[in-house]
């Protein structure tokens, strides 16, 4: 394994990569920079440490807000000149934020997780706060936070780089669940009941132990920043039938949304929250005032039966695109000696005109890329992210099924081409562990203590 200590003996890799990168900022040739390579192919010993190229810190700063994550933080460990660059990128947080998928192992314990590289094709190792990762259920990931669920069905927004954590509202405080306590006063179970905004007759709560509320009650959850205030929204879609309840960071409970249900996935654009439904509603909610307001921006009736999910997303050019994730090929009722199965089988895209009632379906996605799961849906621009293959879906599970529900079953998860409807393997299923499940996630160092966070380390 390699850890931020040994970085100081890849700076032949790192001054290489530096200036792979110079020429296309810099808009000249690479031989016209053999000034400053003097030492970059020297073997390594103990001068190459001492010594580095003299670039300018604006220069180096334009190079170094190219690189991803890993090669970020290693530039930053090598020289006290490298370092101030990065210093000072992070402070202005102006740096490139790169996907990879986070999944936890076996082989690297329970309170490690791994970070794939979707660039360098390979894994990083990140110790995590307690609880153990792999005890907690993974219920999403926005803006370099992951949004866990802990033994006792209680939220934590966790930054897996830095290891910052923060508690979100106990989920005594939501609508649906009341706490039940023993005859000593101890939190003993939970009350899940039935309401909606549409309830029309009563059905009877169920009562879970603390460990099983999150796997009937928690779905899918996003944080996004909140220009307004300068803070943060966490946004939670979960049971009786896929609500929305959200909380600013300090609030001290949840605010239910009663309006409607059945939703799959959300967006925070321009002050606004975004809903799709899997009945092929869209919706946004003005969370700004005392009240939240409501308005219906599509209402279709979709007619494709094995479509199971939804998903919304912003392209990189401002325009709203809808995404039905389709199914044909499962089978959930196995004969004795098999197992459930459940693939994606195609994606179909559309995008939300202008006018904003009516979709247009899309065949080819151009330049762009999709990353769908149970994180923040994703659409990036190949050309911006090379690695990414454009016109394909990279995705990873999203079925409760299996993020809260068959946790030893096989993964759904792939790079399809939308131009043939191929498939490809994404990492080895035998790499990852089947609990908790694993999610997209742009690691992000923003406002952070880097001192007290996770140092990378390759699996090897």
């Amino acid at each position: 394994m390699m850890s931020l200590g040994s970085l100081a003996i890849e700076r032949t890799y790192l001054c290489s990569l530096v200036f792979r990168v110079l020429p296309k900022l810099l808009g000249f040739a690479p031989s016209s920079l053999k000034k400053f390579c003097k030492d970059v192919h020297q073997p390594r010993t103990e001068t190459i440490v001492g010594t580095s190229p003299e670039l300018p810190q604006d220069v180096l700063m334009g190079i170094f807000a190219t690189l991803e994550m890993p090669d970020f933080i290693r530039a930053g460990a090598v020289c006290l000149s490298w370092h101030s660059a990065y210093a000072s990128l992070r402070s202005l947080g102006q740096y490139k934020l790169w996907p990879c998928l986070l999944y936890t192992s076996e082989s690297a314990g329970d309170s490690s997780a791994c970070l794939y590289s979707l660039t360098e094709r390979r894994s990083y190792k990140l110790t995590l706060p307690e609880p153990p990762i792999r005890s907690r259920c993974l219920i999403g990931s926005s803006h370099g936070w992951l949004l866990t669920v802990d033994e006792r069905s209680e939220m934590h927004l966790l930054n897996p780089i830095t290891c910052e954590q923060i508690a979100l509202p106990s989920v005594t405080t939501l609508e649906q669940v009341k706490p039940i306590f023993d005859e000593y006063g101890v939190l003993h179970k939970y009350e899940l009941s039935w309401l909606t905004g549409r309830t029309t007759h009563y059905s009877p709560p169920l009562i879970f132990a603390l460990d099983k509320l999150r796997d009937e009650f928690h779905y899918k959850a996003f944080v996004f920043p909140d220009t307004s205030t300068g803070s943060y929204i966490v946004v939670l879609i979960h049971n009786p039938v896929r609500q929305i309840s959200f909380a600013r960071l300090g609030d001290d409970k949840w605010t239910w949304l009663p309006h409607h249900y059945l939703y799959c996935d959300c967006i925070y654009k321009d002050g606004l929250l975004y809903a799709v439904s899997i009945t092929g509603d869209l919706h946004t909610f003005d969370l700004s005032g005392p009240t939240v307001a409501m308005n219906t921006i599509i209402s279709i009736h979709r007619d494709d039966d094995d479509c199971e999910y939804a998903y919304i997303v912003q392209s990189p050019s401002g325009d709203l695109l809808l995404i039905w994730r389709l199914f044909e090929d499962f089978n959930l009722e196995p004969d004795p000696g098999e197992t459930v199965f459940w693939n994606t089988t195609k994606f179909r895209v559309y995008e939300v005109e202008a006018a904003g009632s009516k979709l247009k379906e899309i065949n080819c996605l151009r330049d762009h890329v999709l990353l769908l799961g149970h994180n923040e849906s994703l659409c990036l621009s190949a050309e911006e992210y090379p690695s990414l293959k454009a016109n394909h879906v990279y995705f990873t599970d999203d079925n409760m099924l299996w993020t809260l529900g068959l946790k030893n079953n096989h993964r759904d998860m792939g790079i399809l081409n939308l131009g043939d409807n191929s498939k490809e393997e994404l990492l080895s299923s035998q790499l990852c562990s089947n609990f908790p499940a694993p999610i997209w996630i742009t690691p992000d160092l923003r406002n952070m203590n880097l001192a007290s966070g996770a140092a990378y380390k390759m699996v090897q």
